[in-house]
């Protein structure tokens, strides 16, 4: 088949690459979204993929018609499209999308199924239709969530799996032997972007949903907390079910170590970014901040 390619983000590259290597199908042309700012001088920077293009631009709804794709594969293109767009191909467009639809639909997929201690996601193919990743499913792959994946090493995995995956379907669309099936009704749950404020560490929570979020929100938007009246950032912490005295937000420093009292047990604070810092040891933080006997982290330090 001809194919349009549409992504932008870096996990959009793996399928792009199986697409390419595979021999038996012409990507004709690739899309991205247009280059956004970026880093502390919010520079504009290009998407990893390629050319920018909005959809609902004429100039880009002509050029697609006349290039006259087949289908056209979609990894985290990350803008919506036109129902003219969405009809402009034969075989219409074809998301790959990190999750086992219909569970997780929404912009974070992968964030949410850690924070909400999920133990198996996978990938999903799907016909894009205008609802919100609602279409008809090709196929799927399943992968396990392991105890210390971060949103970042999930995903890494999900778009090297899912490459393979979103090339298969393109084969079976080709040659008429894969058809898309209607997404159950039940068993629907949503995944919004992570905002800053959701990633804001409720130290009452217990100790696996603080471990949840934490590695939900890593490597973005990050978990924090605050410290001392300024936000401090939590790359890494680990549960430790044997110490039950601390209170939430209690900190307690050994020679070591950095603990944490939840709402249950203690987590470790094991990897931190102090604001303006690069990422450190916590028990190296700890002893540059010179921590007190009974300060505390998050509302309990009156932040």
């Amino acid at each position: 088949m001809k194919l349009v390619f549409a992504g932008t983000p870096e996990v959009a590259v793996p399928a792009l690459d199986a697409l390419l290597a595979s021999g038996r199908h012409e990507v004709a042309a690739v899309v991205t979204r247009p280059d956004a700012p970026a880093g502390r001088g919010r520079r504009l920077v290009a998407s990893p993929v390629a050319e920018p293009a909005k959809p609902r631009d004429p100039e880009f709804l002509d050029r697609l018609r006349a290039i006259a794709p087949d289908c056209c594969p979609v990894v985290a293109y990350g803008a919506l499209l036109p129902r003219v767009a969405l009809d402009i191909p034969a075989h219409g467009w074809v998301n790959l999308h990190f999750s086992l639809l219909p569970a997780w639909r929404g912009a974070a997929p992968v964030q949410h199924s850690i924070m909400a201690g999920d133990e198996i996601t996978g990938a999903s193919t799907f016909l894009i239709e205008e609802g919100l990743d609602s279409g008809p499913v090709y196929g799927t792959v399943t992968e396990e969530i392991r105890p210390t994946d971060t949103s970042g090493d999930l995903l890494t995995r999900l778009a090297f799996a899912g490459a393979g995956l979103l090339a298969a379907t393109m084969d079976g669309i080709e040659d008429g032997t894969l058809k898309a099936v209607p997404q159950p009704a039940d068993g629907i749950t949503l995944a919004p972007k992570i905002t800053v404020e959701d990633a804001r560490v409720d130290w009452a929570a217990p100790a696996l949903r603080v471990d949840r979020v934490v590695r939900g929100c890593t490597p973005a938007p990050g978990a924090w907390t605050t410290f001392r009246g300024e936000r401090l950032k939590l790359v890494q912490v680990a549960v430790v079910p044997e110490r039950t005295d601390l209170a939430p937000g209690r900190l307690s420093v050994g020679k070591n170590n950095v603990y944490v009292g939840t709402g249950s047990h203690a987590v470790e604070l094991l990897w931190v970014q102090a604001q303006g810092k690069k990422p450190m040891r916590a028990a190296d933080w700890a002893r540059g901040v010179r921590i007190a006997d009974g300060e505390t982290v998050g509302e309990a330090a009156g932040a």
